[in-house]
């Protein structure tokens, strides 16, 4: 990827929501050398979508855990995530190394939803599972570091 196409990456990944006017004044381009680039970087995969970042708190979802998975018979066949694929309250699914098949990053309202959660996926992918509470998130959402591009700080650092 050349420079100029990681630093609109990167752009991007901090501020979904820049217009092609900031990313040409950032990038020395013009608007519509922006403009083709971004087409281009979506249309090749790199740039995947956008996406409003959600205060999970203000929506009735408070709770988050990380949930660890393993198959109760390892001769069953690995489908666990398309069994829990109905579970909305399941926001990312994460194929691991180690002890347990994947982790699950979970979103629910209170300890109770999280115990009927469990049950939920304990039945439908036939697994057990071990449990992981956050207690508080001091920064989610980072843009990823970009070959080539400084690292981003943290929201609300500079």
């Amino acid at each position: 990827m050349e420079e100029i196409d990681r630093r609109i990456v990167t752009l991007l990944a901090r501020d979904g929501r820049m217009s092609f006017t900031d990313l040409a004044r950032e990038t020395g381009l013009s608007v519509s050398a922006v403009h083709q680039r971004v087409r281009r970087l979506e249309k090749r995969g790199v740039v995947r979508g956008y996406a409003a970042i959600v205060d999970h708190d203000a929506v009735g979802l408070p709770l988050t855990a990380f949930v660890s998975i393993k198959p109760i018979d390892p001769a069953a066949p690995d489908d666990a995530p398309e069994r829990l694929a109905h579970l909305a309250a399941i926001e990312a699914c994460h194929s691991v190394a180690g002890d347990e098949s994947y982790i699950l990053k979970v979103r629910v309202a209170s300890p109770v939803a999280l115990e009927d959660l469990l049950q939920q996926i304990r039945a439908s992918a036939n697994v057990s599972t071990r449990t992981t509470v956050v207690l508080s998130t001091p920064y989610e959402h980072r843009a990823p570091a970009v070959a080539g591009e400084p690292a981003p700080a943290p929201e609300g650092q500079a």
